[in-house]
Order: C-alpha cells, then sequence, then structure tokens
C-alpha cells in the first residue's frame, strides 16, 4: 500500500475524531462559533475520504482505457475539495451573521476553550506533515488536504480567541465577528486550491517546473543536440509526461541518433524526483541548421553564426529554429 494511502487514512480518521470533539465543545459552550467550526470539519472528513478515493484511484497502474494512468483524479479531488471549503466559509460568515443580529447566550466558555484549542493543535500538525509529505510524493491531494488542515486550524484558533475575549470582556458579539473574518480567509484558501485544480485539469503549463526543465537542459546543453523545440510538459498526479523535438545531425545512424535522446532523457531523470514518461521525436538537421550549430563536422552546408539561446520561450516553439525565413 502507497505510504500516501496509509496517511491519508489517518487524516481521515483524525478528522472524525476531531469533529466529535469540536460538536462537544457546541454543545457545553452554546457557541455559533464553535457550530461553525464543527461545521468546517465535516469539510475535513468528506474531503480526507473523497482524497483517500483519489489516491487509490492514482496509485492503480495504466491499464487499456487509461493510457496515462489515473493521476488526473487528483485535479478532480482537490478541486471538489475546494469548492467544499468556499461553501463552508460561507455558511460560516452566514451563520456569523445571523448571530450579531440575533443574539446567543454562552455558558461554560473554559471547557469549550480547552478542547477546541487541543483540536486546533492536532489539526496543524496533521495539516504540516500532509504538506510535507504531498511536496515529497508530489500529491496534489495531500498537499490540498494539509492546506486545509492548516486554514481549518486558523479558523479554530480564531474561535478560540473570540472565546477568550468573549470570556475575558463578556463582549457577545466578539464570537461572531472573528468566525466571520476567518470564515472569509477560507474562502480565499479554497479559491486558490480550485484554480489550481482546474489549472491541473485543464493542462495549464506550471511556469516554474517548466523553467527548472528548461534550465536543467540549458546548463547541460551539449554541441550535438543542434536544437530542441516543441516541448510540452503534461502532469498526471504525481507523474509527467514529457514530448519534445530534438534536432540532431543528419547523418547519424538511428543508434548514434537514439543514443544521443537517451543521454536528454537521463539528465532530465537525473534531476526530478517524479516518475517521468517521455515522448521524443527526433529530427534530422536542414540546411538552415547549419547557422546555429557550432559542431565541427565535414557536412556543413553554411557558416555558423550564432547559437539559439534556450529559454521557455524558445524550447516552446513548435518549428525548428532558424536565424531566417528560406526564400
Amino acid at each position: 500500500m502507497p505510504k500516501s494511502l496509509s496517511f491519508q487514512r489517518l487524516v481521515a480518521f483524525v478528522g472524525v475524531v476531531l469533529f466529535i470533539g469540536k460538536i462537544i465543545a457546541w454543545q457545553l459552550t452554546n457557541s455559533d462559533a464553535v457550530f461553525s467550526d464543527a461545521m468546517e470539519s465535516t469539510v475535513n472528513i468528506v474531503s480526507a475520504f473523497m482524497g483517500l478515493y483519489a489516491l487509490y484511484l492514482a496509485a492503480k497502474p495504466i491499464d487499456n482505457d487509461h493510457p496515462y494512468g489515473h493521476g488526473k483524479v487528483e485535479f478532480v479531488t482537490a478541486g471538489i475539495e475546494g469548492v467544499l471549503i468556499v461553501i463552508a466559509g460561507l455558511l460560516i460568515i452566514i451563520q456569523s451573521v445571523h448571530s450579531l443580529l440575533t443574539g446567543i447566550s454562552l455558558r461554560q466558555l473554559d471547557w469549550g476553550i480547552g478542547i477546541v484549542s487541543a483540536t486546533a493543535v492536532i489539526n496543524y500538525i496533521m495539516g504540516y506533515i500532509s504538506c510535507k509529505k504531498g511536496e515529497r510524493e508530489n500529491s496534489l491531494v495531500l498537499i490540498s488536504s494539509g492546506k486545509h488542515l492548516q486554514s481549518d486550524t486558523l479558523s479554530t484558533l480564531g474561535v478560540v480567541l473570540s472565546l477568550l475575549l468573549v470570556y475575558l470582556t463578556d463582549w457577545l458579539w466578539l464570537d461572531s465577528v472573528v468566525a466571520m473574518l476567518f470564515g472569509g480567509y477560507i474562502m480565499l484558501v479554497g479559491y486558490k486550491i480550485v484554480r489550481k485544480a482546474l489549472g491541473g485539469i485543464m493542462d495549464e503549463k506550471d511556469e516554474i517546473l517548466f523553467s527548472e526543465i528548461v534550465k536543467v537542459l540549458k546548463e547541460n546543453r551539449c554541441e550535438k543536440w543542434i536544437d530542441i523545440h516543441n516541448m510540452k510538459v503534461q502532469q498526471f498526479g504525481s507523474h509527467l509526461h514529457i514530448d519534445a523535438h530534438i534536432t540532431l545531425p543528419y547523418y547519424y545512424s538511428l543508434q548514434e541518433a537514439h543514443q544521443e535522446m537517451e543521454k536528454v532523457i537521463r539528465l532530465l531523470l537525473k534531476n526530478t524526483d517524479r516518475t517521468v514518461e517521455f515522448n521524443f521525436h527526433m529530427d534530422d538537421c536542414k540546411p538552415f541548421s547549419c547557422e546555429i550549430c557550432n559542431m565541427q563536422c565535414d557536412f556543413r552546408k553554411r557558416p555558423f553564426i550564432k547559437r539559439v539561446e534556450w529559454n521557455e520561450k524558445s524550447i516552446s516553439q513548435v518549428q525548428k529554429h532558424k536565424l531566417r525565413e528560406e526564400s
């Protein structure tokens, strides 16, 4: 069983326990802020079990119906989780406004403060571990779950703060105002998760990841690699799929050309901690390629002028690089 799957099971179990703890705190205090925090925890539970299912699917091997694997399901579940977070934040704000308008009597705040504070500490620890594991394993599910738990920690701390202030000052309206502010923060966190998930589903270009790949190629550039262009990078959960065209000397044998392509692949694999699937297309050089090729050979058709700078824009270019259009 993958470690991420086992950890997500723990997240789900802890979510249920913390929810029960918050319901007990609500019963003791009769605080709408505590009740809102408990309702937000139901999203934690739903998200944890959705993430568990997503990791189960993502861990399944490639099959005939899913030739690129099942990793995309992580984006789907993360998107749903983000929507649920936004809804939870909205409900907290609605409940807070209702409390401000109608008023409420609070009781046993000392017990409520103790219980809710304990859930905040546990939530933060679980969220921190989940984010770190997600970053190590490139799992959007674990990262989004971790951020959700940490955002829940902040909202819970807001509830604790409001309870403390009410306990010390008897200003009952603080119970709702603080919860309202953190409800808005939760909505912002949910929006960011949804935005990232939609970007993954739509194969939005990850500029940071692409820049890192280009940097590796640029720093290890070989004269035999005359040109690299039409590069695309897709993410499937924790896996990457890299497409690219590489221009090699036209007089190379198939074996020689394949060896150079393998060097590029090994270079990229050495500089990433992800599972990568490559689809490289080998192009033969043309007379205009001589102008950007500084390789010493006996088959040069034109003099060398200058190399094309490899950067995010040039390597993304669909066509082979040339210094001028052919007449």
